[in-house]
């Protein structure tokens, strides 16, 4: 049994120390990893209480109400930063993504503490396929919340369209890998090569001096 509050405790303490003696940038990133740690934490008391609640089997959880808690989970902290204290914009990537960074450690290393980490392919695939989603859904958060936060008519509908598709993606990969063979490939890999194309694509921009 993984009592992943333990695993919490152990991770968060060296960065919250390291804290008293970094500034700027490397503290800002610190602090929103361990957000996203602590919003990984809380998901699993909320995904488990509506999978409870709803008496949801593990397959109908992963694929219906795990998406939804976590990715609202994830977004909520980018909201509260941005609404109270207005940053520039241009910031909100860089909030985005360092919470799905906490998230996605944390999540990992509860999974191979309750699984094992002696198989480096079960490590690699678990990196590029779960690890990588949570990376990908905080660049569409961060990317797409700093494009539609620049039009006040389009920020509650952008903010939505942007969360409809973060569940989205996240659902669609829970479905893949619930699956047998080929699919359950493609859903392993789908998150880096659609963080690659995201990557590329921003250079293209960058080349073009388009601003993101």
């Amino acid at each position: 049994m993984t009592y992943i509050e333990n695993v919490f405790i152990c991770i968060a303490i060296p960065l919250i120390l390291s804290m008293l003696f970094t500034r700027g940038r490397a503290r800002s990133f610190t602090v929103f990893v361990t957000i996203g740690m602590t919003v990984s934490l809380l998901s699993a008391y909320v995904s488990g209480f509506f999978m409870s609640a709803l008496g949801a089997d593990a397959v109908i959880s992963a694929i219906e109400i795990t998406p939804v808690s976590e990715e609202v989970m994830k977004l909520l902290p980018t909201l509260f930063w941005f609404l109270i204290y207005e940053p520039d914009i241009r910031k909100l990537p860089d909030v985005a993504i360092g919470i799905a960074v906490g998230f996605a450690t944390f999540e990992n290393v509860c999974f191979l503490a309750e699984n094992g980490a002696e198989d480096i392919r079960f490590v690699l695939i678990r990196g590029i396929s779960a690890g990588a989603l949570h990376i990908l859904c905080g660049i569409m958060t961060g990317f797409g919340l700093s494009v539609v936060f620049r039009q006040r008519w389009l920020a509650l509908t952008g903010t939505v369209g942007v969360l409809g598709a973060c569940v989205g993606f996240h659902a669609i990969y829970n479905l893949l890998v619930t699956a047998q063979g080929a699919w359950r490939t493609a859903g392993y890999l789908f998150p880096s090569l659609l963080i690659a194309v995201l990557f590329l694509t921003k250079r293209l921009l960058l080349q073009r001096k388009i601003s993101l």
